[in-house]
């Protein structure tokens, strides 16, 4: 199962590298291709719009193959956008590029979480999973700032080829390491969307959504922020990036640890009102180094302190569809990735100075806040309700 697990760590790795890495090679991907930054920014929005249009269709698709067979097809695809993205010069191809490396993204963390609850023993699901997502976090910690050395030195493409042959690593771990198991899941389909039914869990996806766009409307653009607002060179981009990729591990480790002691909507509703606080100063306060390394550190703590209860608050409110609800948690995540780079990039746009990313960012991170405290008010009203009724 080690194996199993440490294979699939590594292909959440390469998605961190293909998602987040884009950040810090941003200006050198504008000026390479010559199109605006804020152009270049979408290249993360089309990243985004893969995740949001594969993981329905492979989980429509999926059945039909055995899951190891599945996730190999998703490995590869990775793999050729990657490849497409690196060596194209047009913006067509580039959007296509990420729009292909982004396709399998939700669909292999959906794959993978499937295959990890059939082979761990009882009781030890959420730690294999938790296992198989830290490849994300650390490919923030170790990966990105890595991907963000290459593109300053020498080019953003040296970042993404990297990236393209890491995938075809993975592809030889999941032949070697992964049992060739099938889902033999006989919940209909159409029982998998009951749950929709309520409003419960749209306003979780909002949360996810919104929250998620919050912190990328800022982080999308973190490098021309860190270099034109807070007066860092382009060379100490690389040690940023790993103080916001350890940011990210960091949080994610707190954001478990105060599962035990908190409900996961308290902890998702208050890590919302923190980034909202720290973006707010990051507009105030962005011209102060020390400040704008404290404040974007938090929020990149956030970013990831919010993946755990979220995901406890959408398969609380998925009976009988948790694996369409984790689907959805990772279609909202990452359409909010869109939302914030487009909101962050719009500001640029018509004119104001990078300074002016963090304010509809704080915004979007608002509107996930408001949006827990309403899914409380509802459920408050809910368990009132049954009270009476009991009564």
């Amino acid at each position: 199962m080690k194996k199993t697990i440490f294979s699939l760590a590594l292909g959440t790795f390469g998605l961190g590298m293909a998602e987040f890495g884009i950040m810090g090679v941003l200006t050198e991907l504008a000026h390479d291709t010559g199109i605006s930054i804020p152009s270049a920014g979408n290249m993360i929005s089309f990243y985004a719009f893969g995740v949001v249009i594969g993981a329905p269709i492979v989980a429509l698709f999926s059945g039909r193959f055995s899951l190891k067979t599945t996730l190999l097809f998703l490995v590869a695809m990775c793999a050729v956008g990657n490849a497409l993205f690196t060596f194209s010069t047009s913006y067509f191809w580039l959007a296509t590029g990420r729009l292909i490396s982004g396709f399998p993204h939700g669909a292999i963390f959906g794959v993978g979480a499937i295959i990890l609850s059939k082979i761990a023993p009882p009781g030890k699901v959420t730690v294999a999973v938790a296992g198989m997502i830290a490849g994300m976090t650390v490919a923030n910690l170790v990966g990105v700032p890595l991907g963000t050395w290459l593109g300053h030195q020498f080019s953003w493409r040296y970042t993404f080829f990297l990236i393209a042959l890491f995938d075809a690593l993975v592809i030889l771990s999941v032949l070697i390491w992964v049992p060739d198991i099938h889902d033999k899941s006989e919940i209909k389909l159409t029982e998998q969307f009951q749950f929709l039914k309520k409003p419960e869990p749209w306003l979780i996806f909002a949360a996810t959504m919104f929250g998620n766009a919050g912190v990328f409307a800022w982080f999308s653009f973190v490098k021309p922020f860190m270099v034109n607002v807070s007066g860092f060179s382009e060379g100490m981009m690389t040690i940023i990036m790993m103080l916001m990729g350890l940011g990210m591990v960091l949080g994610n480790l707190l954001s478990g640890k105060l599962s035990g002691r908190f409900s996961p909507l308290r902890i998702a509703a208050t890590t919302d009102m923190v980034i909202v606080a720290s973006l707010l100063l990051l507009f105030a306060c962005g011209e102060l180094k020390t400040a704008s390394l404290v404040m974007g550190f938090i929020c990149c703590a956030g970013l990831f302190a919010l993946s755990a209860p979220l995901q406890i608050l959408l398969l609380q409110n998925a009976k009988g569809g948790e694996m369409l609800g984790a689907a959805g948690g990772q279609m909202a995540f990452n359409l909010g990735s869109a939302i914030g780079a487009y909101f962050g990039g719009m500001m640029i746009t018509l004119g104001f100075s990078w300074r002016y990313v963090t304010l509809p960012a704080a915004i979007l991170s608002f509107s996930a806040m408001s949006a827990l405290l309403i899914y409380g008010y509802l459920r408050a009203r809910r368990a009132q309700a049954n009270a009476h009724a009991l009564a």
